[in-house]
């Protein structure tokens, strides 16, 4: 349907908003699955909609392996019972002591994180040791992000110096490889097998080292369907429950859907050919260069300038727009837009039904 988007009763929603659809979410999901071809080696990222409602859909499809980037994230997914959780973030200073209040508060959840030197995996054994609890680490490996993560040619060097401190269980290798988003899907492909040669090779070294079954956990939304298939590796796509404009025009061989729209309204005709609406920085991710949205209903509207509470337009006639006019928009990159909002109203056949709190948007639940 052309008009999926537009919301009949949109007078009950102030703007600037967040809108997510639900029956797109859902086939976004099962998209993923049935690229995945199933769902034990899918363990998604929640850091794109940071929401219990999205992540009882995926938990509903059978998912029960996830990833997320903050405490408050993991504690969101604890709070629905979700069976395994990976904080994939090295816990540094007190984010440790929050991590193990965690695992305590929430036994049924099975936790684990990051490390990628020896003297965090010492620091986050010695208050497991004081509380009596084991902890599962993933050990963080540099495939090519340059962000975090110990260089491949060094890990198996780290596994021997932290494979004995007490009360850590080495499960496995996590490598992100963020920096893969080629739209030539070959290309693509070719640098993510370069990527996974680097991890397989550390596999490789340290299986022999452990008396368990390791896993490898690489591939965001970009490159999951090329490793989904590979022996011994989880992904973890994130992005995909939404879609994004970026992504939707970067990556055309992934058919996944918008199910997540920006809601503005005009607030200023500026003169013939410019016109402002409410969407700034603040509610919109700001990080790219403008345009940093798109209007589904206004594809002729560029903008021009934005400010934190404004974003003007250039439009080829402005007599056809009136005051309180309705935008939707498609953002650039829709995760760090999400965080912006404390809720997003929920849609359904065209109506406005319910609201969802982004729960995980703040640093703190309750540890």
């Amino acid at each position: 349907m052309a008009d999926w988007y537009k919301i009949n009763n949109i007078e009950q929603i102030d703007s600037p908003a967040l809108v997510v659809y639900p029956e797109r979410i859902q086939e976004n999901i099962d998209l993923a699955i049935r690229i995945a071809g199933g769902t034990d080696k899918l363990r998604p990222h929640v850091k794109t909609n940071k929401m219990r409602e999205v992540c009882a859909m995926m938990l509903k499809s059978g998912i029960t392996k996830y990833k997320c980037a903050t405490i408050a994230e993991a504690e969101m997914l604890a709070l629905m019972n979700v069976p395994d959780v990976l904080l994939a973030y090295q816990p540094v200073g007190p984010k440790i002591a929050r991590l193990i209040e965690l695992i305590k508060a929430y036994p049924d959840t099975r936790f684990s994180c990051l490390v990628d030197n020896e003297e965090n995996a010492v620091a986050i054994s010695g208050l497991c040791r004081e509380n009596n609890i084991t902890i599962d680490i993933f050990i963080d490996l540099n495939i090519g992000m340059n962000r975090t993560g110990i260089k491949p040619g060094k890990a198996i060097d780290l596994v021997k110096a932290i494979i004995d401190l007490p009360l850590i269980h080495i499960a496995g290798l996590h490598g992100y490889d963020g920096h893969i988003h080629d739209e030539d899907t070959e290309i693509r492909r070719k640098n993510s097998d370069i990527s996974y040669a680097l991890a397989e090779k550390v596999y490789k070294e340290i299986k022999p080292l452990l008396p368990h079954p390791v896993v490898i956990v690489m591939g965001g939304t970009p490159t999951f369907p090329m490793h989904i298939h590979r022996e011994n590796c989880e992904c973890s796509p994130g992005t995909f429950v939404f879609w994004d404009w970026g992504y939707k025009h970067m990556l055309e061989d992934l058919p996944f859907r918008y199910a997540a729209v920006v809601i503005s309204r005009v607030i200023s005709i500026i003169d013939s050919t410019h016109i402002c609406v409410d969407l700034g920085h603040k509610s919109v991710a700001a990080e790219n260069p403008l345009p940093r949205v798109h209007f589904l209903n206004a594809s002729e509207a560029s903008p021009v300038a934005q400010s934190e509470e404004h974003l003007v337009l250039s439009v080829p006639d402005s007599n056809i727009y009136r005051i309180g006019t309705v935008l939707y928009g498609i953002p650039v990159h829709i995760c760090p837009t999400v965080a912006l909002y404390d809720k997003a109203y929920v849609v359904d056949h065209n109506e406005k039904i319910n609201e969802w709190k982004i729960i995980a948007r703040n640093r703190y639940i309750n540890y």
